[in-house]
């Protein structure tokens, strides 16, 4: 890179590669950080690692113009984002081991006036935690610097529209980090910025998932009761739904991703007396997998005893949602994985359109899976899967919709 950066992005995943394409659009020069020499390699080619509709383009003209590059190693700049993941450690306790590293990474870098922004999701408390790391380290640049928290707001499959056009909220720790990070973000956001201090921002990042979680919790509960109830989930949603001031989810085999199925727990771990119905729908949710599972069991031994022989199985979907290649906390991973451990010589055979290979599955052409498969079960409604006709003799376990 010619010019000296002005933004450096550490973490190039789904959030943070996106959101430097989109800066470096805006013509600002980005540094990207990642640890994984692979992906560094990969970016500074001009192309990308992950699935993401419009980024591809959106990376090869940033690299090719020059303004984007990356690294394994983070350089001086104005401003710093840190986007990296936020796992868990022991039970379901999360872990900010990632944010710390990175913010590590960058204290000798800093200097009087930059901005610094924490978008991965984190614990309540986080932000100012990083700051007293950073003042510790550098004491001298106490009140100097600008440090704030503005988590994402994205879907997956339509980053690049999203990143533009929501609403962001935006939270400092002190008024005139809030002020700071508004005026980078006004710069390549057209949504409305919403300002509010990193506490409570770390914390609506944390409810919206919490409550979206929670809805989900209770179709799928639905779902459980209709299965006994000789109930068509489906069709019950949609007349509940004609209700004006009913609006219920979509059941599924149970609830995942980077964010719905990890951000509960976040709240939980520090409030856990509090959080009774949070906790109560991540239960809900992660049984409805375990219960999917069970019924696809089930199915194998009734077809065994009806037909005197071993069924072939197609598990349709791996992705946690429709239509992507993300795999991350994927109750349909978890299923396929819990099928296959009580395999007893079936043929399995394991679809994911999105990906062209895993390291644990051997894939299976959609097509050809459901046309040797004697059970089939759909776990995510990917669009290929909804164009397929069945035959009548199939054994079909629809766990998303695909056929509602």
């Amino acid at each position: 890179m010619k010019n000296k950066p002005s933004v450096v992005m550490i973490g190039l995943g789904y959030i943070g590669l996106p959101t430097a394409a989109l800066i470096a659009k805006n013509k600002e020069y980005v540094h990207g950080v990642d640890i994984n020499p692979s992906v560094v390699d990969t970016i500074n080619a001009g192309k990308i690692h992950i699935v993401e509709p419009e980024l591809d383009s959106a990376v090869a003209e940033a690299v090719a113009e020059g303004y984007l590059k990356a690294s394994t190693t983070p350089v001086a700049a104005d401003t710093y984002l840190i986007v990296v993941p936020t796992p868990f450690k022991g039970k379901n306790e999360p872990d900010i081991s990632f944010v710390e590293a990175a913010t590590q990474a960058i204290i000798p870098l800093l200097k009087k006036d930059d901005l610094y922004i924490i978008e991965s999701t984190s614990p309540i408390g986080t932000t100012e935690k990083m700051m007293q790391l950073i003042y510790t380290s550098r004491p001298e640049l106490e009140g100097e610097l600008n440090i704030a928290y503005c988590p994402e707001r994205v879907l997956p499959g339509n980053v690049m529209y999203e990143l533009v056009n929501n609403d962001r909220v935006i939270g400092g720790v002190d008024e005139k980090s809030t002020n700071k990070a508004l005026d980078f973000y006004k710069k390549f956001i057209k949504g409305d910025l919403h300002r509010t201090n990193a506490r409570t921002a770390e914390m609506c990042k944390l409810v919206e998932n919490s409550s979206r979680d929670v809805q989900i919790a209770f179709a799928n509960e639905l779902s459980l009761i209709c299965d006994k109830a000789d109930i068509n989930v489906w069709e019950l949603i949609e007349l509940a739904n004609k209700h004006p001031r009913v609006n219920i989810l979509q059941p599924g085999c149970g609830v995942g991703g980077h964010c719905i199925a990890v951000d509960p727990y976040f709240i939980v771990a520090d409030y856990p007396m509090e959080s009774k119905i949070i906790g109560k729908a991540r239960e809900i949710n992660n049984y409805k997998s375990f219960w999917c599972a069970e019924k696809v069991q089930t199915a194998k031994l009734e077809f065994e005893l009806k037909h005197g022989r071993k069924p072939g199985i197609a598990i349709m979907g791996l992705a946690f949602k429709p239509n992507i290649d993300d795999l991350r906390e994927s109750p349909a991973k978890y299923i396929a994985q819990k099928v296959l451990q009580n395999a007893n010589n079936e043929q399995y055979y394991i679809v994911e359109p999105n990906i062209e290979s895993h390291t644990v599955f051997k894939l299976t052409n959609y097509q050809e899976a459901v046309e040797k498969a004697d059970i089939i079960v759909y776990l995510v409604a990917h669009k290929e899967f909804k164009e397929l006709q069945l035959s009548k003799d199939k054994v079909v376990l629809d766990f998303c919709g695909v056929l509602k």
